[in-house]
Parts: structure tokens; C-alpha cells; sequence
């Protein structure tokens, strides 16, 4: 490419060369030229074989003039001897070389067409200019250095995906058995749980080539490229099988032929291709096909059948112990303080991806550096969490009096109503310091990590979610428009426990949810509800009746407790952030239970009660777990239990 700009440049040098100097240059006739000379006005001449005259004149500047070569002069010659003119001869060898510089330009040009032509007829077989060829980046066998023992945790899809490397490495052991390795592996989970990290991981393990690429590498602007890329791709994995085709975000391509309102043919045109190539090869040729997404319900069904993808593995958020492991690896080469727990953090972080935890990790190293230290604290992973989750604390967002005092009142029947409840979990800590969109959070974690949730602990939820919106109402005597994220997260809750679980006795034992698991908890477009108009009618009254109950439940709780609200709620104006253990005293001190409390009624070492000890009616003590900030739900309640005051109102966040 830089014969072009080259040829520019020396032709614009060529043409600029004359006009660079400083005089001007004189073109003489020939009687002019003579006249100069008998009036002795040249200092030099230089005469080549054409008769062309270049020089200088005496009083200054440049001249040119030519001799007519058909006509001779005996007597120029005397006479620039005689005006003490400086004659000089050019020879031929010098006209030949400026005649060849001219050339320049024109041959730099026929060698840049020339070396367009080589480059197209080389690639030709890829599409024009290439465009078609495959965009997969091939790993040799020594040059991943990602091994599964660098990924804490997910032992089962560890195991399942290396049988993938197995019986890449050992095919006779399969067919002796008369067992057909994978021909695909589709692995499924929610976003940064590692689905990419562990086919990295196959790379390093299985010794074969991979060939790696996304599915939108497949997309180009125009029409058959998707198609001959994939066939490109698979016509080179066969030349290097055994090998390993990872394949991206494959939703990207592999979505649902017809699903969409406008027609994309030239996605469906590669999905086509896609299917072919992966039930068309043999599977003695050892080309093994491993994909990741996390939209798996998008994807077409004919992708999924066995033959193409056999095998479907789900990474999921990792659990309490793998998430303790994968914080070991993610602090290895930091300096941690003594005090830091990995346990502690791993309960105190439910629903935390591999990623978000790598997140949490660099974050607390960033709040150690800031406070001038090379060493992480405890203190500084609780605030770094508190950064990941609420935002940035900022000191300069101050609340007037009224308002710290509504927000102070909001949390307070929050963490109340979830002290009571006698199903909910416990509560880790109220603040109402702003942080991020936050002027106050009521955040609690779950004793142990649940996989199921009864009808009960949902109710007790809706409770907790209208507890602060009930707390204005019965101490200040309105609500305001800081409950709109708590009563937005409430009605998604009631419309799941009537829609989707058949919590709902009217409507009885019925769900409209998908039979797909949705990672992006995003609706589909054009989905049509798979009901009539009275259906919804009737859904729509028994979420509003749910929704009801739980915030009269929730005034009950606390006009029962009033002494016991005001405590809290002074205890927040002083001192702005409570634990989950001083709420406790708290609410003791105020109700005078404290010294009445039996030993068996005394939360056990699991975080269950022996018994029921009841106050002013309501509830019973929760066992307080340490101060954690998160509660995370399998069943698609809410990934994080907090509830706290936005600055455009007080909701949960």
C-alpha cells in the first residue's frame, strides 16, 4: 500500500523542482541570447547535445534559450571565449537519467495494479478480497496456557466438557465401548459465570487445535458471506481434526427461523449452512462443536437436537463454597489483611457471578490504593461491595432535615416488618448515608442459600417490600413517591406468585411463564400473551388483593410495634447506619422482651428457632447472621434483597 502514496510523491517532487528556487528563471530566444552575451550580461552556460542552453546571468537569475541545430553558428563559440563566458558540456548519460526519473510515477503506479491483481487471485477462494474466508482464530496445542484446574469450582460442567478433551485424545477407549463422543456442546448460563473462560480452559486441555470465533464474525454486510464463512470454517477444521470449533454467543446467528417480525434472510441463510455443516460431517473426522450464550430460549430448536448440539451443560452462579474459591484466585498476587474472611465474603455475596466477584476483588484494591495502602482490609471489600451495588457514596449529597427524617422512617418499617416476620430472612444492616441513586437501604442476607421458597416466605416478602411505604403512612401520615421501586418490585413478585407459580387460588394451579430459562430476565418481542383479555382481568384483581394484604399486614405489624418503630427510628437519626444485631436490642429494649426471653426460644447454630417468642403478638425473633448486604433467589424473585430510598423516591433496589 505504500507504492501509491510513493508515486504521488515523487511525481508532486518532480513537477516542484523547478519552481523551488529562489530567482526566477528567464526563457531567451536565441538573438536574445546572443545579445546578452556581446553585452557580456552571462556569467555561465551549460549546452547539452540538444543545443538546450541553461545558466546564470551576471546581473543575477536563471535563463534558458536552445541553439537552432539547423542553422550553424561558427561564431557563438569565439564569442563566449571572448565575454569570458563559463562554457560547459552536458553529456548524454545525464538527459538519459532525467528522462527514466520521468517514468517514475507511471512504473510505481503498474506495480501497485500489479500487486492488487497477485492479492485478489490469491484470495479469491475466500470471496472477493477475502471477505468469505473464515474469521476464526486457531489455537495451536502449546499456546493456550488456561488449564480447568485455574477455574475454582463448577466441577460437574468441568467434568462434562472434558470428556469433550477425552475423547478428542483417546477415541479408541469410546470405540470399544461402542460409545459416539459429542458431536456438540452448548453451554448455557447467565452472563460472567465463565462459559468462555472454560472453553479457553478446553484449548489448553485438549492438545488439538481450536478454532475460535463469535457468532457475529459470521455477519457481514453482504449477502452469502454468513453462509461461506461457516463453510470455510468447518472445511478447515476437517483439515486440521482432531480439532475443536468454540463458537461465541452463538445467538447471534442460531436464533429462531420465523420468531422475528422482520425477515432477516441472510441470518437464516447462515443458520442454514450452520445446520448442514454440523449434522453433515463425520464424526470419525473428530471436528468436535462447543458454543456458549446466554439467550438460550432464542435459540432455533433444529440447532439444539441431538446430532448437533447432544449435550447442553449450565454454568450457574456459583455457590457459597465456589464462590470462597473463586475469590482465592482472584486475590492471588494481592496482599491481604488477616482479617479478610473468603468465607464471610462468599456468604455475604449470594448471587455474585465469577466476574462480579473479579469486579469486587479489583474494586477493594482500588479503595486500599486510595487510602495510600498496598494491603486490602476487610473494611475495604465492604466498601467496595456497597460501590458495586449502590454507587459511588457521595458526602456532598445532603438531605434536609424532613426529608433524612422520611427516609429514616421508610427504612425503619422495612427492616421492622422483616424483624417480625416470622418466614422472612434476617436482616444485615440499615442506613440511610446516600449512595448512588440510594438515600437509605434495608438489606438483608439469608442464613443459608435457598433453592425452593414456600408460599409463606413470599408473603412475608410482599410484606417487607410495602413495610416502608406503610411506615410513612402510619407515623407521618402520607406517602410519598419514594415507594416507587418497592411497590414496582412487589407487583413483579405478585405477578409471578398468581402468573407463573399458581400461588393463587382463584385462579387456581395454572402457569403462563416460559418453559425456557431466561438468563436476561428480558421479554421477548412479539411474544403474545397466551391468554384472553378476562384471564389477565382476573390476574390483574389477584395481584392488586395480594398487594393489598400485604401492606395492611404490614400496618398491622408496626401499629402493634409503634414503640419498637420509634426506637429504630431514632436510632437511624443519630447514628445513621444500625447492624443487624443492634436492631435486634434494639427492638428488645423497646418491646422489654429482653429479659423475658427462654432458652429454647434462642436462635440454634443453624439460624433455626426452637421455638416461638412472640412480639406484642407478631412474629418472632430472626437469628442474625453476620453483616452481610445481599440475599439472592433461584426462583426469580429478586437477585438482591435491598430496600432503599432513590433520590427521585424512597423503592428497592
Amino acid at each position: 500500500m505504500w507504492l501509491l502514496p510513493a508515486g504521488v510523491l515523487i511525481t508532486l517532487l518532480l513537477f516542484a523542482v523547478p519552481h523551488m528556487t529562489g530567482t526566477p528563471t528567464r526563457n531567451l530566444s536565441y538573438s536574445a541570447f546572443v545579445s546578452q552575451v556581446n553585452e557580456g550580461a552571462v556569467r555561465m552556460a551549460s549546452i547539452n547535445p540538444a543545443g538546450a542552453i541553461t545558466g546564470t546571468l551576471k546581473g543575477g537569475g536563471h535563463y534558458t534559450s536552445q541553439i537552432p541545430t539547423a542553422i550553424t553558428d561558427n561564431q557563438l563559440a569565439p564569442s563566449l571565449k571572448a565575454h569570458g563566458v563559463n562554457v560547459t558540456g552536458v553529456g548524454q548519460g545525464s538527459a538519459l537519467l532525467s528522462n527514466l526519473l520521468s517514468f517514475v510515477p507511471l512504473l510505481l503506479f503498474i506495480g501497485f495494479f500489479i500487486w492488487i491483481g497477485r492479492r485478489t487471485s490469491k484470495q479469491l477462494a475466500g470471496g472477493i478480497m477475502g471477505i468469505g474466508g473464515s474469521k476464526a482464530k486457531v489455537y495451536d496445542a502449546d499456546e493456550p496456557t488456561t488449564r480447568f484446574a485455574d477455574i475454582a469450582g463448577y466441577e460437574g460442567a468441568k467434568r462434562e466438557v472434558a470428556e469433550v478433551v477425552d475423547f478428542l485424545s483417546h477415541p479408541e477407549r469410546y470405540a470399544r465401548a461402542g460409545a459416539i463422543g459429542p458431536r456438540g456442546v452448548l453451554m448455557v448460563g447467565p452472563p460472567g459465570t465463565g462459559k468462555t473462560l472454560l472453553a479457553r480452559a478446553v484449548a489448553g486441555e485438549a492438545g488439538v487445535p481450536f478454532l475460535a470465533l463469535t457468532g457475529s464474525s459470521f455477519v457481514e454486510l453482504f449477502v452469502g458471506v454468513g453462509a461461506s464463512r461457516v463453510r470455510d470454517l468447518f472445511a478447515d477444521a476437517r483439515k486440521r481434526a482432531p480439532s475443536i470449533i468454540f463458537i461465541d454467543e452463538i445467538d447471534a446467528v442460531g436464533q429462531r427461523r420465523g420468531g422475528s417480525i422482520v425477515a432477516n434472510d441472510e441470518r437464516e441463510q447462515t443458520l442454514n449452512q450452520l445446520l448442514a455443516e454440523m449434522d453433515g460431517f463425520d464424526p470419525a473426522t473428530g471436528v468436535v462443536v462447543m458454543a456458549a450464550t446466554n439467550r438460550p430460549e432464542v435459540l432455533d430448536p433444529a440447532l439444539l437436537r441431538p446430532g448437533r448440539f447432544d449435550r447442553e451443560v449450565e454454568i450457574p452462579l456459583p455457590n457459597r463454597a465456589e464462590r470462597s474459591a473463586i475469590l482465592a484466585v482472584h486475590v492471588a498476587g494481592k496482599r491481604i489483611a488477616d482479617d479478610v474472611d473468603f468465607d464471610v465474603v462468599a456468604r455475604a455475596t449470594p448471587g455474585f457471578s465469577g466476574a462480579d466477584l473479579a469486579n469486587l476483588v479489583n474494586e477493594a484494591a482500588i479503595v486500599a490504593v486510595r487510602d495510600d495502602r498496598d494491603v486490602i482490609f476487610a473494611h475495604d471489600i465492604d466498601e467496595a461491595r456497597d460501590r458495586v451495588i449502590l454507587g459511588r457514596r457521595d458526602a456532598s449529597n445532603a438531605l434536609l432535615p424532613e426529608e433524612k427524617r422520611s427516609v429514616a422512617v421508610h427504612e425503619a418499617g422495612h427492616a421492622l416488618v422483616a424483624f417480625l416476620s416470622k418466614h422472612a430472612d434476617p436482616v444485615a444492616k440499615i442506613t440511610i448515608l446516600p449512595a448512588g441513586q440510594a438515600l437509605g437501604v434495608t438489606e438483608q442476607l439469608p442464613v443459608d442459600e435457598r433453592h425452593l421458597y414456600p408460599e409463606s416466605y413470599l408473603l412475608d416478602s410482599l410484606a417487607i417490600r410495602l413495610g416502608g411505604r406503610a411506615s410513612e403512612t402510619l407515623v407521618i401520615g402520607e406517602a410519598s413517591t419514594g415507594a416507587a421501586n418497592d411497590l414496582s418490585g412487589a407487583t413483579d413478585l405478585a405477578i409471578k406468585m398468581v402468573r407463573d407459580w399458581g400461588l393463587s387460588s382463584r385462579l387456581g394451579p395454572i402457569s403462563y411463564g416460559s418453559d425456557r430459562p431466561s438468563y436476561l430476565s428480558a421479554p421477548q418481542l412479539g411474544q403474545e400473551r397466551p391468554y384472553a383479555e378476562g384471564t389477565q382481568q382476573i390476574i390483574d384483581q389477584e395481584v392488586s388483593r395480594l398487594l393489598s394484604e400485604a401492606e395492611d399486614r404490614a400496618r398491622v405489624l408496626l401499629e402493634d410495634n409503634r414503640l419498637a418503630l420509634d426506637a429504630v427510628v431514632a436510632e437511624l437519626l443519630e447514628r445513621e447506619t444500625v447492624s443487624g444485631d443492634e436492631l435486634s436490642d434494639i427492638v428488645y429494649r423497646a418491646s422489654g422482651a429482653r429479659d423475658e426471653e427462654e432458652p429454647d426460644n434462642r436462635p440454634s447454630p443453624n439460624g433455626a428457632h426452637a421455638g416461638a417468642h412472640q412480639l406484642d403478638g407478631y412474629g418472632e425473633p430472626r437469628a442474625q447472621g453476620p453483616v452481610a448486604r445481599f440475599s439472592v433467589q433461584k426462583a426469580d424473585i429478586q437477585r438482591v434483597r435491598s430496600y432503599g430510598a432513590e433520590e427521585s423516591g424512597i423503592g428497592g433496589q
